[in-house]
């Protein structure tokens, strides 16, 4: 059952014609205290409640309202509707525990998203509460997760939460270091949600500059600007039906936030050059190697905005946090940049999978992939091992091109003097006297290091 709470009978009787028109049972209640008789029954779901139940504008009554419902029903999701909508009651209410906002006039369309939303978060919560931990082994079963490699228990467990509420529309903010796959993760929430026969969007807004956010996000109609010949469709019209994802969020500029925030509150959006709104219904998802907190406190980023964007959020840990990851991430990419460059027989030596587990990457997955696609280039061998991945270490530059040095703790000094062999032999072609002479060795100092590190000159 879901009850609706507000002290005007039109508001009342429209909403449960609509929820019950949608399949939803609806019941209704007019004052404070007649909605916590009905919360605390056991087959209320959801509560969609009214902030003002006199003639006080401030929301006050409302928040007073929802406080009771989370102290008697914590886990009781509540939507808050008004038609005195405010930034500052917006948040207050998500602070206090709201699942949603909604202004007044509303939308059916998006009502009934974010009815459908709550009820999903909460079915999915309450299933999660009691779930235990799923192996990948489960988690594959269940949900399509190919793209997503690793067993990590961090990472299974944001997968676990990423496959239950993929089939709601909640909007999900996935945070974490650059090259942490967070568009992976985005793509999976999609691929595993009901709109995976939708679009899915990608639109990285750190690239996209201020004067040109309306037309890229929203579209422009022919005439709107010097240039604009063409009637030109936006990334949020082209995702209609799917999932848009909006990479580096936290780089929105304070007027481009502005824009963002309407169009993810009520869906709807103007065409630039055009007076006329357009509703779209899309899933969002999001993502930031940024503190958004930290930003809001800075006053860098609205609030309310964060808000929207961050009913779910997924941190994922940085690949040093994943070492045994490593080598299995490691393999799968060597069988893709093998086949990319024709060589399907390569393949990842234990010695270069040990090494792999010990270096610091800060660049994270992204970075790993990198390394290996040089290892590649310069291997002569089948199989990679340590020594390949040594010498693409030392062709790392510093933070300013000015250290030519491996990271401090990424290779010992035997690991060091034998891959700076390895370079020496290759840059002269084999010449042993050369080589000899480059590394300030006698020939028959460098044959003993052949001997010692096993290079075959």
């Amino acid at each position: 059952m879901i009850l609706i709470a507000d002290d005007d009978p039109s508001v009342t009787a429209s909403l449960a014609l609509l929820l019950r028109r949608s399949g939803y049972a609806a019941e209704t209640a007019s004052s404070p205290d007649a909605t916590m008789a009905a919360a605390r029954r056991p087959d209320c779901e959801l509560v969609i409640q009214d902030m003002n139940f006199s003639r006080q504008t401030t929301g006050a009554e409302g928040l007073a309202l929802l406080g009771r419902i989370k102290a008697e029903r914590a886990d009781l999701p509540v939507i808050l509707l008004t038609a005195w909508g405010s930034i500052s009651l917006a948040v207050a209410g998500m602070k206090a525990g709201a699942a949603d906002f909604v202004t007044k006039p509303w939308t059916n369309e998006l009502m009934l998203q974010s009815v459908h939303t709550a009820l999903g978060l909460a079915g999915a919560s309450g299933a999660g509460a009691d779930e235990p931990a799923l192996t990948r082994e489960e988690l594959d079963a269940r949900y399509d997760f190919g793209e997503v490699i690793g067993s990590d228990p961090r990472l299974l467990r944001i997968l676990q939460i990423a496959g239950r509420v993929a089939a709601t529309d909640a909007s999900v903010l996935v945070t974490g270091e650059s090259g942490t796959g967070k568009e992976l993760i985005a793509d999976a929430i999609h691929r595993n949600s009901r709109r995976r026969g939708g679009p899915f969007v990608k639109v990285n807004l750190g690239g996209i500059s201020s004067s040109l956010f309306e037309s890229e996000m929203f579209g422009h109609v022919r005439g709107a600007f010097t240039d604009a010949r063409h009637d030109r469709r936006g990334r949020f019209e082209v995702a209609h039906g799917g999932t848009i994802f909006l990479d580096e969020i936290g780089e929105l500029d304070a007027g481009s936030q502005v824009k963002m925030l309407r169009v993810l509150q009520d869906r709807t959006f103007e065409v630039l050059g055009s007076s006329q709104p357009r509703t779209v219904d899309v899933r969002v998802v999001s993502a930031t190697n940024r503190d958004l907190a930290e930003l809001v406190d800075r006053g860098d980023f609205r609030e309310d905005l964060l808000y929207r964007i961050n009913l779910i959020t997924l941190h994922l840990p940085p690949l040093s946090e994943r070492p045994d990851d490593i080598p299995v991430l490691a393999g799968r990419f060597v069988q893709a940049v093998g086949h990319s460059y024709g060589r399907e027989a390569l393949s990842l030596g234990p010695s270069a999978a040990a090494w792999l587990k010990r270096q610091p990457w800060p660049g994270n997955i992204r970075q790993l992939r990198q390394w290996i696609e040089r290892a590649t280039l310069v291997g002569r061998h089948a199989t990679l091992d340590a020594d390949d991945f040594a010498l693409v270490a030392g062709m790392e530059r510093g933070d300013a091109g000015r250290d030519a040095l491996p990271a401090v703790g990424s290779m010992t000094m035997d690991e060091i003097e034998k891959a700076m062999i390895v370079k020496s032999l290759r840059f002269h072609g084999g010449n042993i006297s050369r080589v000899a002479e480059s590394l300030g060795l006698s020939r028959a100092a460098l044959y003993r290091r052949f001997e010692k590190y096993r290079i075959s000159p």
